[in-house]
């Protein structure tokens, strides 16, 4: 694995023993402490954000490393593709952007051809087209880094990126290990604008890694055989294997941990936010028996896609939908409906990585609804391993600095195995096939309209 240069306790003469662990999550952030064993200690800290000001994002980042206390060393896993625009003195010219921002276009450049070099989407997710609008608005920033790069400047004065963060901002070639030059020259962009690629600390502080990358090593699914399979705020599915190289495949993603491992996966946008939003939306609305229902008995088919498409299409445009709706509907039939189609879009994913062998549920929607752990079990078919580590992204980003500095990775526990019931995966696999034929002939049909 990377050296990440001498270990930062090792220079200063002493073992290390305390590892402070930074998430920097879509909706919140969370500070904590792990020993040489992996052990997390009790009492981390937490504060939740809806503004997405980079420096108002700092203080809340130093104010949950204060409460943990100091460490030999700083971990930092941060939400993949955030974007922050800076002046000559590394003031933020625009908010902290995120794959939630979804306006602009990319540049002009060959879809396939893109992916290929990338293992990104031209899709506003990624920096090719927040960059292209930020130009159209007229901001003129001299550089633009990451949030997590922003954080790594002001906690340790420099900003670096390391390569598992480069690799999701849609410019970067994961296989060269460098700045996509074609990209760049899309976007009139001089990588000196960028900054460099590191995965060396900065005074005991490592560049942030991608919280997806970390969820994986946190939870143990570090091989192409066992896969996480996460529901947060948004979902994923991902795998992450060692390879010399690796071709990006279509519909999914191909980004970097390291110089010697991949994270190959498909995101959706619809997680704990949509469960969220039933909880805001319908009234009265108690999940707790969902898995006990019929499954897909509501007659309803919920496309889950409120916060536009990610994988495995990845049409920004694209909006949610229920058909179906009678007035015999009730606020638990649309909200088993939501669920089980997320279910059966990272099925999809999950199907498109191929080789699994290991599901392992992890993120904080998913662990805390066994309801939905239910429903995700009998549409795989499969078992499905219940992570026991609650932070996963945090404990992942401390198992990556103890890889660096020479010490054992201790594996991952969990906390249980929840089994599919044969008969409902039958009717959830005739209704995947359903609806699949469905949006296949929704999409031929609005091209034609095209």
């Amino acid at each position: 694995m990377l050296s990440g240069g001498d270990p930062p306790g090792a220079r200063r003469g002493r073992r290390l023993t305390r590892i402070v662990s930074l998430d920097v999550g879509s909706s919140s952030i969370r500070a904590v402490a792990y020993d040489e064993s992996g052990e997390a200690e009790p009492g981390d800290a937490h504060v939740a954000y809806d503004r997405l000001d980079a420096d108002e994002l700092v203080d809340a980042c130093r104010t949950v490393l204060a409460q943990v206390g100091e460490g030999d060393a700083l971990a930092v896993s941060c939400f993949w593709h955030s974007l922050v625009a800076v002046d000559e003195r590394d003031r933020p010219l625009t908010p902290v952007l995120t794959w939630r921002d979804l306006a602009g276009d990319p540049p002009p450049l060959d879809p396939v051809d893109y992916h290929r070099r990338t293992g990104c989407f031209l899709h506003p997710a990624y920096w090719p087209a927040k960059l292209v609008r930020l130009a159209a608005e007229g901001v003129h920033a001299a550089r633009y880094l990451s949030f997590g790069d922003y954080l790594l400047l002001k906690l340790a004065g420099e900003a670096r990126t390391s390569v598992s963060t480069a690799s999701g901002t849609g410019l970067f070639d994961p296989n060269a290990g460098r700045w996509d030059d074609e990209t760049l020259a899309a976007l009139g962009l001089d990588a000196a604008r960028l900054a460099p690629v590191s995965d060396e600390p900065v005074a005991d502080v490592w560049p942030a890694l991608g919280d997806g990358a970390c969820s994986n090593l946190g939870v143990g699914c570090v091989s192409r055989e066992r896969a996480a399979v996460m529901i947060g705020t948004s979902a994923a599915a991902r795998v992450v294997y060692a390879a010399p190289h690796a071709e990006p495949r279509p519909g999914l993603f191909l980004y970097r941990v390291d110089d010697e491992r991949y994270c190959e996966g498909g995101a959706l946008s619809d997680g704990g936010n949509l469960h969220a939003w039933l909880l805001r939306t319908l009234r009265d609305l108690d999940t707790s028996g969902i898995a006990d229902r019929p499954a897909a008995a509501h007659g309803l088919t919920f496309h889950t896609y409120l916060g536009g498409e990610r994988s495995l299409g990845w049409d920004a445009h694209r909006r949610g939908a229920i058909d179906g709706l009678t007035f015999a509907t009730t606020p638990i039939d649309i909200a088993q409906a939501a669920f089980e189609n997320v279910c059966y879009r990272l099925a999809d994913v999950l199907d498109a990585i191929g080789g699994i062998e290991t599901f392992v549920a992890t993120g904080r929607a998913l662990l805390a609804n066994q309801g939905w752990l239910q429903i995700l079990a009998d549409v795989l078919g499969r078992p499905v391993e219940v992570s026991g580590v609650a932070e996963g992204s945090a404990r992942g980003a401390a198992m990556i600095a103890l890889e660096r500095l020479g010490l054992p990775v201790p594996p991952a526990p969990v906390a249980g195995v929840v089994e599919p019931r044969p008969p409902r995966h039958e009717i959830h696999r005739i209704v995947r096939e359903e609806q699949r034929k469905t949006i296949r002939f929704q999409i031929e049909r609005t091209r034609e309209a095209q």
